[in-house]
């Protein structure tokens, strides 16, 4: 489909749903109905059939038209994580249940995946999920579970069979966060805010018609839900020189008193390294639509976290004295991480995190060596145990 064609859908929209008299949920919910939600998405949910980065051609009719976006920052483990695994895995009911107030932002979601006890083992968790009937109980503790305060939903992988090995023994469900047993805790972090909690699940109860795959099948689910996160973080569409290599470059022509040779180098050799990752990106994004995020797709996830860390180093070493002051201590439930709407010391300490979430720059470089280029594994002591058998 050319850019002439989604043209024309985007005015078949506007002129059936004016934006300037169409209420803001009706008008989202009829850009889902005409397929302009996200057009790389199957025809039905959605979308076209074609690739991501037709999106961009859709957005520009619409903005230019003034019509409403879904404030994707709000809800970014939905529409970047829930979405393509529920497309994947889903059965065609529960595509249809979540999938159309998910993209309008009616619901929102987060993500119940790690635990303090399994470190970056995603295979280690020790939640449990007890079938009773037709529903399961679970009961165990996640953490680093960003936006569970405003979530309606969860995916959620718990442990339903201890016996079998730690990768064969999890199954994979969506979690209502409004169950009484369900407990979310603020975890304030460096920043001074807290977009982080610890969730305490205690006898939760899930149908089983909200279980995503089958039994034991949740760390072919889970894995498919990383890799689609670690595209979402380190490869979103953008212009060039946006986020924080506009940020730095704007900081720089803006004090030319502190302008060192030095500092010109570093910034120059970051500015061809977000390009490159930029253009990346945009490849991936220019992947049919049928082709699924794989173990390489880890790279543009570390190449970001590196890139932001060594940008907003620079900031706070080109602003000096200017560069410590920190604009705002207090302790903040944000619904969106914002690096450009911050100061310089709020985003040299958030980009910290970069190489935490979605998965540790660690862990993805060996997934890189072991999956993509096929160097020897690490040892594993407990490969082959049954999982409560092994050393924890």
């Amino acid at each position: 489909m050319s850019a002439a064609d989604l043209e024309h859908l985007a005015a078949r929209l506007l002129a059936a749903h004016p934006p300037a008299s169409t209420d803001r949920l009706d008008f989202l919910r009829a850009q889902y109905d005409a397929g302009l939600a996200w057009v790389g998405k199957p025809v039905g949910r959605g979308g076209l059939g074609l690739t991501v980065s037709d999106q961009v051609v859709v957005d520009a009719a619409l903005r230019a038209a003034g019509a409403p976006d879904n404030d994707p920052a709000a809800n970014s483990i939905g529409l970047g994580m829930a979405a393509p695994t529920l497309l994947r895995y889903g059965t065609p009911d529960q595509v249809d249940r979540f999938l159309p107030p998910l993209w309008t932002g009616e619901e929102i979601w987060c993500q119940l995946f790690s635990e303090p006890g399994a470190g970056s083992d995603l295979a280690n968790v020790s939640t449990s999920a007890t079938l009773d009937g037709d529903t399961w109980v679970v009961n165990g503790q996640k953490v680093w579970t960003s936006g569970a305060q405003n979530a309606r939903f969860a995916i959620l992988v718990a442990r339903t069979d201890p016996s079998a090995f730690k990768h064969a023994g999890l199954t994979y469900f969506v979690c209502p966060m409004d169950d009484p047993g369900v407990d979310v805790r603020p975890l304030r972090q460096i920043t001074g805010e807290a977009e982080f909690n610890e969730v305490f699940l205690t006898d939760v109860r899930i149908p089983d018609s909200l279980r995503i795959g089958a039994v034991g099948q949740g760390w072919e689910v889970a894995t498919a839900t990383l890799n689609n996160e670690r595209v979402a973080i380190g490869g979103g569409g953008a212009p060039r020189e946006s986020g924080m290599i506009g940020v730095v470059a704007q900081a720089w022509r803006s004090h030319p008193e502190r302008r060192r040779p030095v500092l010109h180098d570093r910034l120059m050799r970051l500015w061809i390294d977000a390009e490159v990752a930029r253009l990346a990106a945009e490849r991936v994004r220019r992947r049919p639509a049928h082709v699924t995020p794989g173990p390489g797709d880890s790279a543009a996830k570390v190449t970001f976290a590196r890139i932001a860390q060594q940008l907003t180093a620079l900031e706070v070493e080109l602003l000096g004295d200017d560069g410590m002051r920190y604009d705002d201590w207090t302790m903040r439930r944000p619904e969106r991480v914002s690096f450009t709407g911050r100061g310089p010391g709020y985003r040299y300490l958030r980009a910290k995190g970069n190489s935490i979430e979605g998965g540790t720059s660690e862990v993805l470089l060996n997934l890189i060596a072991e999956r993509v280029l096929g160097l020897p594994a690490e040892h594993r002591p407990d490969k082959g145990i049954p999982w409560n058998e092994s050393a924890r």
